[in-house]
């Protein structure tokens, strides 16, 4: 395998900038002369728009910058591509940022692309579900499976711990989860109807469906009609915060959020996203399970996802509520919303009609 010194970064076939690494394999980026004139901040707290080579900190992304953590596969997408190194007789530990990055390529989430790829795959997807889903189980128990190069060509770059697979559906991008060797074996079905709670509730969902009575699917919002890439970045990758760890509290989260839309109505979205997460025991709240889109010129709240009941580390939510994580109550919700500028009568509301749907 080649190894990557330089990469060049794409957003809609127009370039962003170039990447490299330090001497201490730290991750280095400069915008593009152009984009500087013409584009957008891909990260605004970390990058701005500014004529300077930027310098990635060495924690917590072991010198990446948030941003491009952002594109790398992790828990599932990870464990595919590392096995298929192995298979291969590369050493994943000697892989540099920019090495993955290039093994991402054009297939990350969102709409960043690095260029050169690294394909590391010839094969086309042409398992159906239930034998993909069957070799997703053949992997989590250690087997190297035949169709390992099938697997990453149709998840690989997907980031979650769950097994997952990028499908077409009516023409339309989606995702479809399987489950994990610790799920219960009716995850799928589980977080199905926890999506219709959701949208009950208020929150703003993706379409969603069970497709062959048991496995979750979900559809791209990553993506317009016709395909078109939408530039995602994860509260983790906004704020350098791990989503290994319990890093944030919703007041942190959401004071970044109205600080980046300069939007109450964005606020409120996020608060409500807080509100169902504490009612449905959704405590695997981490970092990485908040994003914003960046669509039409302006930075909004994403659509929720990956909302299924769960436990945190020790039972606790990954984000406090108001400094509280074991057993948040209506008075740290309202707390939160008095820390974040959100009226006490409007909060209330949001919470009244998020508990209606339990």
């Amino acid at each position: 395998m080649k190894r990557t010194n330089l990469l060049s970064l794409y957003y809609q076939d127009i370039l962003v900038g170039r990447l490299a690494l330090t001497k201490e394999s730290l991750c280095a980026f400069e915008y593009d002369l152009n984009w500087l004139q013409n584009g957008f901040s891909i990260s605004p707290f970390k990058l701005p728009l500014e004529k300077r080579v930027f310098i990635a900190n060495r924690d917590p992304f072991n010198g990446n910058f948030g941003v491009f953590e952002d594109s790398l596969p992790d828990g599932w997408g990870r464990l595919l591509i590392d096995r298929l190194l192995i298979k291969n007789q590369i050493k994943p530990a000697e892989l540099s940022i920019l090495d993955r990055l290039a093994i991402v390529g054009k297939t990350g989430m969102g709409a960043l692309e690095y260029r050169p790829e690294t394909n590391l795959t010839s094969e086309e997807v042409k398992l159906n579900l239930e034998s993909l889903a069957a070799e997703c189980e053949k992997i989590l128990i250690g087997d190297y499976s035949a169709s390992i190069e099938e697997l990453v060509k149709a998840g690989g770059s997907s980031g979650g711990a769950r097994p997952k697979v990028l499908i077409k559906h009516n023409s339309e991008d989606w995702i479809v989860k399987f489950r994990s060797s610790l799920d219960p074996v009716d995850i799928g079905k589980q977080e199905y109807e926890t999506s219709i709670k959701a949208k009950k509730a208020g929150l703003d969902m993706p379409q969603t469906k069970l497709f062959e009575n048991k496995y979750f699917g979900v559809k791209r919002f990553d993506r317009k009609e016709g395909g078109a890439k939408v530039h995602m970045l994860s509260a983790s990758g906004l704020l350098d915060a791990s989503h290994r760890y319990p890093t944030l509290d919703y007041v942190d989260l959401l004071k970044a959020t109205l600080l980046l839309t300069r939007d109450y109505r964005e606020l409120e979205k996020m608060f409500r996203l807080m509100c169902f997460n504490v009612f449905s025991h959704n405590r695997d709240d981490h970092a990485k399970n908040f994003s914003f889109l960046y669509i039409d010129n302006r930075w909004r709240v994403s659509p929720p996802y990956d909302l299924v009941r769960s436990d945190g580390p020790g039972g606790e939510h990954t984000t406090a509520v108001g400094g509280e994580g074991r057993n948040p109550t209506e008075k740290d919700i309202l707390k939160v919303a008095k820390e974040t500028g959100i009226k006490k009568s409007k909060a209330q509301q949001i919470i009244d009609e998020v508990k209606s749907v339990f």
